[in-house]
């Protein structure tokens, strides 16, 4: 049992660090609020872009561009996204886990593949291990915009497109609810398997399909990034808030246990002094 001092000591300090984590918690509460509606809001455009380019796609037989194109694969790129610091809980460690798993059972050497990295925890994991970057971006906002991210998917599509990697897989936590995040890898690139919900609706051309799908479909490619980016997101500040509210939970728990221990120690002291001072008195007797 430690001296009433140091366990005093312990429980000013763990008060401070639980008013620092409820603080912290209650960022985390407003960033996750946002985010879950940018989230939202996003879902109606890309259920409709998605609609567009199946219909575009899949409706025309003599439609081409070379992200339909499935090649000989030789090089592999991997479009990882995580936040842009720790204090998450598994957030992080949960999709670099998944990412790391997927490269391993798919290639043997670092040769075969690059990184794509969207968050600073990530591209510091892949930096320590020194695998090849291809490109990165850190700073990401808490609350992103399309303008922050579009010269990092324009240059990932573009390297495709360049023959830099012939496939492209991303990993991201999707968003499920405030307490649960799930891991998704999603091949992005080549457009292989573009799907929709709904009938594709019949166009009529004008100019031709290439030149539709030319611009349609780097814009598909984008928003499926964007997208898990939003997604990502969400889940990270949901993962944050309830981290925080874990650590002051804690917090609260340690603080009542040192209570507990200084008011045994300060009442183990005061015996003391009291059988101290019988023992002095009846000394004298």
């Amino acid at each position: 049992m430690g001296s009433l001092r140091d366990i005093k000591n312990k429980i000013t300090s763990t008060k401070k660090m639980s008013q620092i984590t409820k603080a912290m918690e209650m960022v985390a509460a407003s960033n996750f609020t946002r985010a879950e509606q940018n989230a939202k809001a996003f879902v109606p455009y890309m259920e409709k872009i998605q609609e567009v380019t199946a219909s575009v796609a899949l409706g025309s037989s003599d439609a081409a561009h070379p992200m339909l194109v499935k090649r000989p694969v030789k090089k592999t790129a991997y479009l990882v996204i995580t936040a842009e610091r720790g204090l998450k809980g598994s957030f992080n460690s949960n999709v670099l886990r998944a990412a790391m798993q997927g490269i391993n059972a798919r290639h043997q050497s670092k040769d075969e593949y690059v990184i794509i990295s969207l968050g600073k925890v990530g591209r510091e994991f892949f930096k320590k291990r020194d695998m090849n970057i291809a490109l990165d971006l850190t700073g990401i906002a808490n609350q992103p915009t399309f303008a922050e991210v579009k010269d990092t998917v324009n240059k990932t599509i573009g390297m495709f497109i360049d023959g830099a990697f012939d496939e492209l897989y991303m990993f991201y936590n999707h968003f499920v609810n405030p307490i649960q995040n799930d891991v998704i890898e999603k091949k992005i690139l080549p457009l292989t398997d573009i799907e929709t919900s709904k009938k594709p609706m019949s166009y009529e051309f004008e100019p031709s399909a290439e030149e539709i799908l030319e611009v349609l479909l780097p814009q598909y490619a984008e928003s499926l990034i964007f997208g898990a980016l939003l997604d990502s997101k969400a889940g990270e500040h949901a993962a944050g808030m309830l981290a925080m509210k874990n650590a002051t939970d804690n917090a609260k728990e340690l603080i009542n246990s040192y209570s507990l221990l200084f008011n045994r120690a300060r009442q183990a002291a005061i015996t003391q002094e009291i059988t101290e001072i019988v023992g002095g008195a009846a000394a004298l007797e």
